[in-house]
């Protein structure tokens, strides 16, 4: 590349290319076997400028997921570090929710352990910091997408797509109290009332407040910050599973209201 505003005008390519094919449901080739120059940097940048683009056209911020927080989802991408995307309005519905499949190109479903802000969060070095940020704390279910021609991605591929992050379920939120040992929440996924997945909280970081201490690092370079009314998803306790048409998911936790969303 030429200097920055030639990088940029490529990134600024890249970007629309991804859009794109959100847009028309034509998958496209990973961005890392294309550009295996591409650093994490470059990643962040192309999801930046879609985010942007997403926003002048009226979209809102409701918060931010992190993702590939558990041994299980690191092994099951080919992945060894958390990523971060952002979560719309438009991407959120409630637990009960309805969702076609046939909306997305390649979906599946986590079941993961989500905050509420109560108050700004700048950058954070300890649990106690982030503590006293967290209003709330509920289940939910992030639905993954992606619009690369398979899951045999890299971390600049789920990066550069938004961390794969296409829909957010939310439980019913609870007061926060620090107190509690999220680490040792337990989580059963069910798909038509059979098991199909569980985990518990220690399985995000050790402690899925790690998460969210990770994602006030990772913010200020992406030119922003946690504020009050964020949601956050902390990353999956299980590997994803696909999302499947006609069926019923639903996931409970040891303190935390549960969660269902049937799939059509």
């Amino acid at each position: 590349m030429a200097g920055p505003e030639a990088e940029e005008e490529v990134l600024a390519g890249l970007a629309r290319e991804l859009a794109d094919a959100a847009r028309t449901g034509v998958p496209v080739r990973s961005l890392s076997k294309r550009f295996p120059g591409l650093s994490l940097q470059d990643a962040y940048r192309i999801q930046r400028i879609n985010l942007e683009e997403r926003v002048s056209a009226g979209a809102r911020v409701a918060g931010h997921k992190i993702g590939l927080t558990s041994a299980a989802m690191q092994e099951q991408m080919g992945i060894d570090e958390p990523d971060a995307g952002v979560v719309l309005t438009s991407m959120v519905a409630a637990s009960g929710a309805r969702l076609r499949s046939a909306d997305f190109m390649n979906p599946r479903i986590e079941t993961e352990i989500a905050f509420r802000l109560g108050r700004d969060l700048a950058e954070a070095s300890d649990l106690a910091t982030v503590c006293s940020a967290v209003g709330e704390v509920l289940l939910a279910f992030e639905v993954l997408d992606t619009v690369f021609a398979d899951w045999n991605i890299t971390l600049v591929d789920s990066i550069a797509d938004n961390a794969a992050c296409a829909g957010v379920i939310t439980g019913s939120p609870v007061p926060f109290d620090p107190a509690w040992d999220l680490a040792a929440e337990q989580i059963r996924a069910e798909a038509d009332g059979e098991m199909v997945a569980a985990g518990q909280g220690r399985d995000i970081l050790g402690d899925p407040l790690k998460a969210l201490v990770w994602l006030t690092h990772r913010l200020p370079v992406l030119g922003t910050t946690l504020r009050a009314g964020d949601i956050v998803l902390a990353g999956s306790v299980h590997a994803s599973l696909p999302l499947t048409p006609g069926t019923n998911f639903r996931a409970t936790s040891t303190r935390l209201p549960a969660i269902h969303l049937r799939v059509v």
